[in-house]
């Protein structure tokens, strides 16, 4: 190994997951401080509608199914305002966290900047979750860009020069791995995994994906976990999921599911396994051995089922127990060590937005904007069902003792007043 990449090497290790711890109770990125859904808020509501246990509710303008983040008392989020033609404006908000106040509301890609995307019904232009770091703030919009800002809503930089052939719009948000910006780019051609550095928005490396899938395009986010002390990107695309050396972009294992697509769900990390979901048109969980190398198809398998293995919601890990609910609104309980099922019980809706865990509860949200609140336990308890009577795709933020949730046009602080 040379000096230079044991330094990188080192880097990446050192600084985790992350460029700066989340400080606790904080909601930093996609599925929150660990990436896997997890919150060490305390004080959560377990019952609230339209009118019960709103703090306040702020209508957001534009269109966008990004999940909030939250750290420093302020609230972040994307969105995409209608442009002149058939491109948009696309933007990133700050709200104040006390009181839904709009603190800033900067344009970070013109609408002649965008590109021309068609989108599907269940998707924007402005779905991939924003990364809070420090005092910086990254944003991403597909195959429109890339950028960071600071805290005060100024343009740090920007980055257009990874354009792609999208399909039904953006979708997985990147990872931050110490200096490095990671996403993937699961287009209808030619997809590939990129690293920016987080200081310049310049690339590191770019890698092409090589599965064999007859349908390339993906929105999955990658996950950083560590085996054997070493660090690991966990990156699934259509046909495989790879695990990348984040100082490189060189694969270190993988394994293939054939023909599935279009995959969503962030990967989990517990009890030594990876779990994961193959896509469409038929998902199937997955339970993998993370300390293989090459193509570990045949020999690192620990289980799967396909009977509630969700398309789009990521699943949730609490305790020996795993927990997902599928987009049909099947939720399951599965020994996360063996895939023992505990049990399958049918939810209110269609699901898109993924679950979070927190005090040994587990939150649901539908497409319609129904919580479900359950047990984190082997048997199934529902504790309570609470209706906001408004579509929602996007996944909860947990914070402060709080709840929130973006729907079609608000974003709703949801606490015990």
């Amino acid at each position: 190994m040379t000096p230079a990449r044991l330094c990188v090497l080192l880097l990446l290790t050192a600084t985790s997951a992350v460029a700066a711890p989340a400080p606790r109770d904080e909601w930093p990125e996609f599925r929150g401080p660990t990436g896997q859904g997890h919150t060490t808020a305390t004080g959560l509501p377990l019952e609230w509608s339209a009118e019960k246990n709103v703090v306040w509710k702020q209508p957001v303008p534009g269109t966008g199914w990004s999940s909030p983040v939250v750290g420093h008392g302020r609230i972040y989020l994307t969105t995409a305002l209608p442009g002149p033609g058939s491109t948009p404006s696309l933007r990133t908000l700050c709200l104040d966290a006390g009181d839904g106040r709009v603190l800033w509301n900067t344009e970070v890609f013109t609408a002649a900047e965008s590109r021309e995307q068609t989108i599907h019904q269940k998707n924007s232009q402005a779905s991939p979750t924003p990364i809070l770091a420090g005092e910086r703030l990254y944003v991403h919009f597909g195959h429109h860009g890339t950028a960071c800002l600071d805290l005060a809503g100024q343009i740090l930089w920007r980055n257009q020069d990874l354009g792609y052939a999208s399909v039904h719009g953006n979708g997985g948000s990147p990872a931050l791995v110490g200096d490095r910006l990671i996403f993937s780019a699961d287009g209808s051609a030619s997809p590939f995994v990129v690293a920016l550095a987080a200081r310049t928005g310049e690339v590191v490396w770019k890698v092409a994906r090589t599965a064999d899938a007859k349908q390339k395009f993906s929105f999955a986010t990658p996950l950083l976990i560590t085996v054997d002390g070493r660090p690991q990107l966990i990156s699934p695309g259509s046909g495989a999921v790879s695990a990348l050396d984040p100082a490189d972009g060189r694969e270190l294992w993988r394994v293939r599911y054939g023909g599935g697509y279009s995959v969503v769900p962030r990967p989990v990390f517990a009890h030594g396994l990876l779990f994961l979901a193959t896509g469409y048109n038929r998902a199937d969980l997955l339970a993998l051995r993370p300390d293989g190398a090459g193509d570990v198809t045949d020999t690192h398998l620990a289980w799967r089922t396909t009977k509630g293995a969700p398309l789009t919601p990521s699943v949730v890990v609490v305790g020996d127990e795993l927990f997902a609910v599928n987009d049909a609104g099947i939720a399951s309980c599965w020994d996360a060590r063996t895939g023992t099922l505990h049990w399958q019980e049918r939810l209110e809706g269609n699901y898109s937005a993924s679950p979070i865990a927190a005090e040994g509860k587990i939150y649901f949200l539908s497409e319609d904007g129904v919580g479900t609140v359950v047990r984190a336990a082997r048997t199934f308890e529902k504790i309570a069902t609470n209706k906001l009577g408004e579509r929602t795709l996007a996944s909860y933020a947990a914070s402060d003792g709080a709840l929130f949730i973006r729907t079609a046009t608000q974003l709703y602080r949801i606490g015990l007043k």
